[in-house]
């Protein structure tokens, strides 16, 4: 278990659940990982303990092996913010709300969290793209190859 004074250690214990997790949810051994990430099957159950930091190569490689964005793992390794909103508020709530049911084994407490947090990351990433795609769009020039509508009052 992770030292409480260590908030990092305690992290990296973290993002190695969130990834065996979302391994066994892909029905994927650590060696078939291993492999699809090309990365050593000792390293990644390594990563997978909490034992090692891994790159953000590493990280990028696991998240395709996985298929899940990289923003999704960089979260959980807490390179991403994941709170620092106002709307992290009520993620920290939920969060506490999985981690405090007494229905829950703590093996589904991990899976439903780690299921939670990437779903969560998952949006927070399309809300971005959407974002970027509307900012981009409102900065085209005119006349950019799109019809356009002719002026009011015109019989054309």
């Amino acid at each position: 278990m992770a030292d409480p004074a260590d908030p990092w250690r305690t992290q990296l214990e973290a993002f190695g659940s969130f990834v065996r997790t979302q391994r066994q949810l892909a029905k994927l051994s650590l060696r078939e990982l291993a492999e699809l990430a090309t990365v050593s099957n000792p390293y990644l159950s390594q990563i997978e303990r909490g034992l090692h930091e891994p790159s953000i190569r590493v990280i990028k490689a696991i998240a395709n092996a996985l298929d899940l964005s990289t923003e999704t793992l960089l979260a959980q390794v807490g390179l991403v913010g994941d709170n620092d909103t106002e709307g992290g508020r009520v993620h920290g709530a939920t969060e506490a709300a999985i981690s405090a049911d007494p229905y829950l084994t703590d093996g589904q407490r991990e899976a439903l969290l780690a299921v939670y947090r990437s779903y969560v990351a998952e949006s927070r990433s399309t809300i971005k793209r959407s974002a970027k795609t509307a900012g981009a769009a409102k900065k085209a020039p005119p006349g950019n190859g799109a019809a356009e509508a002719p002026p009011a009052g015109d019989a054309g």
